[in-house]
């Protein structure tokens, strides 16, 4: 299976828009018993029942419990790979405002999606040739990141001398919303993203998050 993610399309929603989730009701059901009880904490029979369909009628649709999780799995990391995608290509090739954009597409991601974004706590579930193709799309979306901070690097604009350990630490950051966040909460969607922008560029070294005012980070010794 290719890394590579879907090209947009001229149909394709803005990577700010997020309209009802379109999920196959198994798939749906199956999403909300995995996040109650874990993947392990929930049979098809489980599954089945929330739908109203007997468990023959279930596997009509999908094969087993595993290849549910691995559909979940993938669809989430395909979205927020197009996402991102889109919002890197809005953005143009300066690494600031290009950076800025794909971690506000992937806080914004988890935020809306949650339900899906949550079950990446799950890949230790997936068997080997599922885990392959999961992690091989999640590895594309790291060297997206990566690939922007290393030419922000060489053009001054992001300091950190740890270019893939501060890219990890953004992804882990980002992904940590799916965890927290809260629809009814104090703060919305594009405030979080807009909060975790700012946090994300300190962990790069980036020169706005410097002067008075601003976020001020502990240099690393060398």
């Amino acid at each position: 299976m290719s890394t590579q993610p879907r090209q947009e399309t001229a149909a394709a929603p803005h990577w700010r828009t997020y309209a009802p989730l379109e999920l196959h009701p198994i798939l749906v059901h199956a999403m909300e018993a995995f996040n109650e009880h874990g993947y392990h904490g929930t049979s098809v029979r489980d599954i089945a029942g929330r739908v109203g369909v007997t468990v023959p009628a279930l596997y009509y649709h999908y094969a087993n419990k595993q290849a549910l999780l691995a559909t979940l799995l993938e669809t989430s990391i395909k979205d927020v790979l197009d996402r991102c995608r889109a919002a890197a290509a809005e953005a143009g090739d300066e690494p600031l405002p290009r950076f800025r954009a794909m971690v506000e597409s992937i806080v914004l991601y988890m935020a809306n999606r949650k339900g899906l974004a949550f079950l990446d706590t799950e890949i230790r579930s997936l068997e080997p040739a599922n885990r392959a193709r999961y992690v091989a799309l999640r590895d594309y979306l790291e060297h997206m990141l990566l690939d922007t901070v290393r030419a922000g690097i060489a053009q001054g604009v992001f300091t950190t001398p740890i270019p893939a350990d501060a890219v990890r630490a953004v992804l882990i950051m980002c992904q940590g919303v799916a965890n927290w966040y809260r629809a009814d909460g104090p703060l919305g969607a594009a405030e979080i993203a807009e909060r975790h922008v700012l946090l994300c560029l300190g962990t790069v070294g980036c020169a706005e998050t410097a002067g008075p005012n601003r976020l001020r980070l502990p240099v690393t010794p060398p």
